[in-house]
């Protein structure tokens, strides 16, 4: 019998198997991971950014999680040695109606008491020679990282804790009693007095297997990058995002610098075929049938289809790929396109077909299920594993 059980090794899980631990000495804890390594999926794929929280509604509780995740995570990677840059990131127009978004985005930016400073045309080509624009909006507090490597150190910090952390162990069953709850994978089986699930991409399979009624399912969204050639490592000197389109749910392609000195271009986002398949034509029928089947998936692709086709277009036609990411980085050539790994972003959808962009959450007297972590979870995982913690609390 362990006093808690947490679902899930990545950054979100074992941000909170660190916060049980560290609020509540003594107890005991295990962590269960069905891959044979911690942050495989979503925290490992991801473009390693800090984030500011300039683009969430000021007083939203996504911008305030930013905030203080943003703080928390350079905080946990001096205290452990991670190796971080605080390189700054361009928001960068590139047309007169953008312009006025940008102006938009830098009211939202001082209400949410994020120091975000103007660039004009002639400072953007001084500090980005390589990057064309009319204008910018220069984030200096945006910075990189390996969650990774953040992952692995939450991961050492949990079992120096006495936690213990059991990799390759897929949960089969999970079954809520009167005093406890009851979790099983092949061959093994285990008691928690309070269980929390950061399912990710699983967690609505999860929470079904839990016995939870839900109106949601997760749909998987691929986030293909492309890598520039090592030769192009110093094309810019900070992170490089185009100013969202508020018509569209997902940011657009952009310039990412990586904590190992290269720089990726993307992501796009089209619909995957696999909610774990990253290599590209990845099919799973399971997958697919799981949101074939859901209502919300066709509505969702009806209300989105111009952007849809749009994106699975420049997902097939690697010309058209580039020509997003020439609107202001002019200079790069088809061949600088080179092969990135994908990254599958969790998308839940309700029955409607609305995509859900905040927190969503399914307890029990005794489970905690977190069914939708929104972007940008990494930067938010300390934050975002206190809030879950005083939840577990509350349905005590």
């Amino acid at each position: 019998m362990f006093d808690y059980c947490v679902i899930g090794g990545g950054i979100v899980g074992l941000a909170t198997a660190m916060r049980l631990l560290e609020t509540y000495p003594g107890c005991s804890l295990i962590l269960l991971e069905k891959e044979e390594a911690l942050g495989k999926h979503q925290t490992g794929h991801n473009s390693g950014v800090i984030h500011a929280g300039i683009y969430y509604p000021p007083g939203s509780l996504k911008a305030e999680l930013c905030r203080k995740g943003a703080d928390a995570t350079k905080a946990f990677c001096q205290e452990n040695g991670i190796r971080f840059d605080v390189c700054g990131k361009l928001v960068v127009a590139t047309s007169a109606l953008e312009v006025q978004r940008m102006e938009a985005l830098h009211e939202r930016s001082k209400q949410n008491t994020i120091e975000v400073q103007r660039v004009s045309e002639g400072e953007l080509k001084e500090r980005e020679p390589n990057i064309r624009g009319l204008g910018a909006l220069f984030v200096a507090s945006t910075g990189i990282v390996s969650y990774a490597d953040v992952c692995q150190a939450m991961g050492r910090r949990i079992k120096a804790l006495g936690g213990e952390i059991r990799l390759s162990t897929r949960v089969t069953g999970i079954r809520e009693v009167i005093d406890s709850v009851d979790i099983a994978s092949a061959g093994e089986n285990w008691q928690a007095k309070k269980l929390v699930v950061c399912g990710g991409l699983q967690s609505d399979r999860l929470a079904v297997l839990a016995g939870l009624s839900i109106e949601h399912r997760i749909v998987p969204f691929r986030g293909e990058y492309y890598r520039l050639p090592a030769s192009k490592n110093d094309i810019v000197r900070h992170l490089i995002y185009p100013v969202p389109d508020p018509a569209l749910p997902f940011l657009g392609v952009h310039l990412t610098r990586m904590i190992d000195g290269s720089v990726t271009v993307g992501p796009n986002a089209v619909i995957g075929f696999a909610r774990e398949g990253y290599p590209r034509l990845s099919f799973n029928v399971s997958d697919m049938a799981d949101y074939a089947l859901f209502p919300g998936f066709w509505k969702t692709v009806f209300a989105n289809r111009g952007s849809a086709v749009t994106e699975l277009r420049n997902s097939l036609w690697k010309p058209g790929y580039l020509e997003e990411c020439r609107k202001y980085c002019p200079s790069l050539k088809l061949a600088d396109l080179l092969p990135h790994e994908a990254g599958i972003r969790a998308q839940a959808v309700r029955k409607d077909g609305a995509l859900i962009h905040d927190f969503l959450f399914a307890q029990t007297d005794r489970m905690l299920h977190v069914c939708n972590a929104p972007s940008p979870a990494a930067t938010s995982a300390i934050p975002i594993a206190a809030m879950i913690r005083d939840r577990l609390m509350q349905g005590c």
